[in-house]
């Protein structure tokens, strides 16, 4: 890994441990409920290339996590479970910002048998359209493309069940 990786990723960790959620929510600076959600384009693990516009009409949860954030991990089986649940009407796209480590992700994936997209944000592209101040960090979009909620820390299953249901 490059030191200019490593220095981004023990930035990334220091922001996390020091912003608390009450602190990224006081930011004046980025996306709000509201907002119309930025359209972006990844690649999936097999390299198809994945558009957030073309899930216009469907609730749409964008998580940007990593594989080396404990909290990711744990929130990813609840998120599997979600996806799974709500897959006629909600498309799950989890944005990863490991800075390219597909190896890393994609062994992530498998041992987790997860079934979602999960898109490849290897220069951090996205990240930074988004505002992503620590991880993970969840965005829900309404059917228009419109930002109805956004969460800075994990979410449990019923977190994400219940953001959903109040937001139909």
């Amino acid at each position: 890994m490059s030191p200019k990786r490593v220095f981004f990723l023990m930035l990334l960790m220091a922001m996390f441990i020091i912003t608390t959620p009450n602190d990224v929510m006081l930011a004046k600076n980025g996306l709000n409920i509201g907002d119309k959600a930025p359209n972006f384009t990844l690649k999936d693990l097999n390299g198809n290339k994945v558009e957030l516009s073309d899930f216009k009409g469907k609730f749409v949860m964008i998580n940007f996590w990593t594989t080396w954030c404990p909290p990711c991990k744990k929130e990813m089986l609840d998120i599997e479970t979600f996806s799974k649940e709500k897959q006629n009407d909600l498309v799950v796209l989890a944005v990863n910002v490991d800075g390219g480590n597909e190896a890393g992700v994609r062994q992530f994936v498998q041992e987790r048998k997860l079934t979602f997209p999960v898109l490849m944000d290897k220069k951090d592209m996205v990240a930074n359209q988004y505002h992503i101040l620590s991880i993970p960090t969840t965005y829900f979009l309404n059917r228009e493309g419109d930002i109805i909620h956004k969460h800075f820390t994990m979410l449990t299953l019923k977190e994400m069940r219940e953001l959903i249901k109040s937001k139909k």
